[in-house]
């Protein structure tokens, strides 16, 4: 992925500033009282503190991007496009196509570790939202109330309804990255809703 380097530097001195910051180990410190170990392990928590935050940092890049794309559908899918001539509209569609391909362009993943237990409950979570999604094409007003109760489980506040206790149980079993990836996804699915002027029972 290119990265453009900060306003009146170039990429190369960019890096050069990053790996400045990043801690070193002085082998030629003499005066130090720590162990070896300890000077070791110690260098191993800066760079560990690093990592988490190289982490959030690409995982905030992951959302960004999924939230351009997100803008870019809703404006292609605008009552106001229906509004403009035939012309008009496929000169928007295709400004609105390269800059949806530019940003498919940028691939930003950060990796989840997780266990056998883990694996296995959360694809019970994305089975049971892609049923979800299917059962939108027959009765919104019951795939809303669904979302809805998905949601729920997602937070100690009710959207309003219930809460879906098998979603809730598959939930419980998944990461802590995983949940917040889930919610963000059912909240993505609430605001589709919500365009399509579905009201809840």
């Amino acid at each position: 992925m290119d990265v453009d380097p900060l306003p009146g530097t170039s990429s190369g001195m960019t890096t050069a500033l990053v790996l400045q910051t990043l801690p070193k180990i002085d082998e030629n410190d003499m005066m130090s009282t720590k162990t070896p170990k300890e000077r070791i392990l110690e260098l191993l928590d800066l760079l560990e503190s690093h990592v988490e935050k190289l982490r959030k940092g690409a995982s905030q890049l992951e959302e960004d991007r999924d939230a351009l794309l997100s803008t870019l559908d809703s404006v292609r899918n605008a009552d106001l496009m229906y509004d403009l001539e035939d012309n008009d509209r496929d000169d928007v569609n295709r400004y609105a196509d390269r800059i949806m391909n530019r940003c498919h362009t940028v691939e930003v993943r950060v990796l989840t570790q997780r266990d056998q237990m883990q694996e296995e409950a959360l694809f019970q979570v994305n089975h049971l939202i892609d049923g979800l999604v299917i059962s939108l094409k027959g009765d919104g007003e019951t795939a809303k109330a669904k979302c809805v109760s998905y949601m729920n489980a997602c937070s100690s506040n009710l959207v309003q309804g219930i809460t879906d206790k098998k979603f809730e149980s598959a939930l419980l079993g998944c990461t802590v990255d995983d949940q917040k990836k889930v919610k963000r996804r059912l909240q993505g699915l609430l605001n589709y809703f919500d365009k399509l002027k579905i009201s809840t029972l």
